[in-house]
């Protein structure tokens, strides 16, 4: 019988954490996704009595507080998921010489660049979650040197609350939806990420030398919200689904608690360089996505 693999899989229950439990992992490789009560990520006692009990051999961190505008208000809330639960896991994983992968997101920028930024911009959160997000990233970095971080952005799938789903929902309900055509982005698959963080961590486990530091993934590509929900609802009147007229308006005509950043688009050069991996065109990805939806129906 061939050795086992363990991989930790935090926050399985969240678009990520749902795809990194589909992919297609080699034989022997056993996936651990434990709930909150079987481990609290804010909880150090917690934490390490998980790891005295369950073999693990690598971390994947997909946990996260992603309510961009309730952080705002529930600070602590945001800190104790972004950044104290990576920095424990940067503290045990270290502790055990495991490769940790953590989560990050393009809300580290402030969104004044007007290219891609690049992992070693200058970052800059403009909100209470980038803030939070950007605090995780440095205690993994800080707590170990066998870490990858793993920036993204505008994540998408046929799981869990995103903009895809959201776009379906109220064009059940409205002709009309008037949506942000004024931050740029890169909407991104959580299939894909899967596939990226997959790709990551298997050749850390394998390779003590592998690459580590900070990296950027998202699909190729660009586009605004407003172009993204067009493409999304062309593909759904395609299949006989719902569509909407879409209408572009500014940022400030759609006021929110927390800002965004107007350019949240990143490069992916030098993930392509290191590790070999290039992402499919965002295109491509709303329309495996779709093509999953109408076949099994929005999920929860």
């Amino acid at each position: 019988m061939a050795d086992q693999t363990h991989i930790l899989i935090t926050g399985g229950a969240g678009q990520v954490g749902l795809e990194l439990q589909r992919a297609a992992w080699p034989a022997g490789v056993v996936l651990h996704a434990p709930t909150r009560d079987a481990l609290d990520l804010t909880d150090a006692s917690s934490v390490r009595a998980y790891f005295d009990r369950q073999p693990i051999d690598a971390v994947i961190n997909s946990a996260a507080w992603t309510a961009v505008d309730k952080a705002e208000t529930e600070v602590a809330a945001a800190f104790a998921a972004n950044a104290m639960g990576p920095a424990l896991l940067a503290d045990v994983t270290r502790d055990r010489g495991l490769p940790l992968a953590q989560i990050s997101t393009d809300y580290v920028f402030d969104g004044e660049k007007t290219e891609p930024y690049a992992e070693e911009d200058p970052v800059g959160p403009i909100g209470v979650y980038g803030a939070s997000k950007l605090a995780g990233e440095l205690a993994v970095r800080r707590g170990n040197p066998r870490s990858v971080v793993l920036r993204t952005a505008w994540v998408l799938s046929p799981h869990r609350a995103n903009f895809l789903k959201t776009m379906l929902r109220l064009a059940a309900d409205r002709p009309l939806l008037r949506v942000v055509d004024d931050q740029r982005g890169c909407p991104t698959s959580a299939t894909d990420i899967a596939e990226a963080l997959r790709t990551i961590v298997l050749r850390m486990i394998s390779d003590k030398a592998a690459p580590t530091g900070v990296y950027h993934f998202v699909n190729d590509g660009e586009a605004t919200w407003a172009e993204l929900a067009r493409e999304i609802f062309r593909h759904s009147a395609l299949s006989g689904g719902v569509s909407a007229e879409v209408e572009g308006i500014l940022s400030e005509q759609y006021p929110t608690p927390a800002r965004r950043p107007r350019n949240s688009r990143l490069s992916t050069h030098k993930l392509a360089a290191d590790y070999g991996i290039r992402p499919r065109s965002w295109e491509h990805a709303v329309s495996d996505i779709m093509k999953e939806i109408n076949q099994q129906g929005v999920g929860a």
